[in-house]
């Protein structure tokens, strides 16, 4: 998206990143991404209301009360082919409100024997999502504990990540006229935030290898994925580990640049609204795939949303809701088009398991 200075908002946190910019110079995309959400007084994630109509954008788990009965279901089965461990940590990261876990609880209550040896992580830095999440999930008949970060297992544990990892750190790279660097935010001579081809970072390493016909002005994406995996094979050395990953992206590492910005349930420039619009990115499941691998996990997977969601019997368990909902089949038919539609969240969401090598292959694969 063409970014237009006359349309910038002087947000709190603009002001904040061009006085950082004024007296310590440029910043790496990744810091400027990382202080739009995660700033404690001024970032997106620290001071609104982001999920729903009242917010700017809506997940799965709001679109239809299926997806996360499904995902619930999904883990019931993985508990059984693990060897029903009791107990057994239910993870999930960036919970949102809480609503693809409550559906997930209500559908784990049907499985004998897996209420009982549950208990439930949910790593959540936001506080303003951390209280949702607790009404949400209040008086749920299982053991819930809030964690800041990935914590460290004492248990076999299934992890559920919807939409969490395109809010990772992203940085980028820029072909100039004098090859590939890293890309930066600055400040123009009007005290505008533009982004410019970094003087001190190094560009990732092999570019000219890896796109030697890349024109100028071609932009390459980079995720910090590395730590995430290290601490998921964390689980998977201790104690049997399974997982499953779902977020928009691609499957194979290509030229091009992602970054956006969302504010109303509108696309804007990242640079119009610093810390009053969500920035994401897609992710790049061919690198992630390969630092899990890297790490010693077992992938399965990619598939698209809409052949996992598929294979975990959407379509049958919609005609059940249809049925027992008459008046309410209409609803419920247009939010599964939705989460299945082909050029829409059905093929743009993608979707891996993981596991403990000595595991099987995950349901939905």
């Amino acid at each position: 998206m063409t970014y237009d200075p006359m349309l910038r908002r002087d947000t709190p946190l603009a002001r904040v990143i061009r006085d950082k910019i004024a007296t310590e110079g440029e910043i790496a995309v990744s810091a400027f991404i990382g202080e739009c959400l995660w700033n404690k007084t001024h970032g997106y994630y620290a001071t609104r209301e982001v999920i729903g109509a009242a917010g700017d954008f809506v997940t799965a788990p709001e679109i239809s009360q299926t997806f996360g009965e499904l995902i619930g279901l999904w883990c019931a089965v993985v508990w059984q082919q693990t060897g029903q461990p009791n107990p057994v940590a239910l993870m999930e990261l960036g919970p949102g409100r809480g609503t693809l876990m409550a559906d997930a609880l209500r559908a784990i209550t049907r499985v004998p024997g897996l209420t009982t040896a549950v208990h439930v992580d949910l790593v959540e830095a936001s506080p303003s999502l951390r209280a949702r999440q607790k009404q949400c999930l209040a008086g749920v008949a299982v053991p819930i504990t809030w964690h800041d970060a990935i914590p460290t297992p004492a248990t076999p544990s299934i992890l559920i990540a919807n939409e969490f990892l395109d809010v990772f750190g992203l940085d980028q790279n820029v072909k100039t006229s004098t090859g590939w660097h890293r890309r930066a935010v600055v400040c123009d001579a009007n005290g505008n935030l533009q982004f410019a081809a970094s003087t001190l970072a190094p560009p990732s390493a092999d570019l000219d290898r890896r796109f030697p016909s890349a024109p100028e002005g071609a932009i390459f994406e980079t995720a910090s994925t590395r730590e995430f995996a290290r601490q998921l094979a964390t689980h998977a050395m201790l104690h049997p580990f399974a997982g499953v990953i779902i977020d928009y992206g691609h499957v194979e590492s290509s030229l091009g640049e992602t970054l956006q910005a969302v504010r109303g349930h509108q696309f804007e420039h990242p640079l119009t609204s610093p810390g009053e619009a969500d920035l994401t990115m897609h992710v790049d499941f061919a690198d992630l795939a390969g630092e899990l691998r890297t790490v010693g996990l077992a992938v399965d997977g990619p598939v698209t949303q809409a052949e996992f969601l598929g294979s975990l019997g959407m379509m049958e368990r919609a005609s059940k809701l249809m049925a027992a909902n008459p008046a309410k089949a209409l609803d419920v038919e247009q939010s599964i088009a939705r989460l299945m539609a082909p050029n829409g969240m059905g093929t743009r969401f993608k979707v891996i398991g993981i596991r403990s090598p000595n595991l099987p292959t995950l349901p939905g694969f």
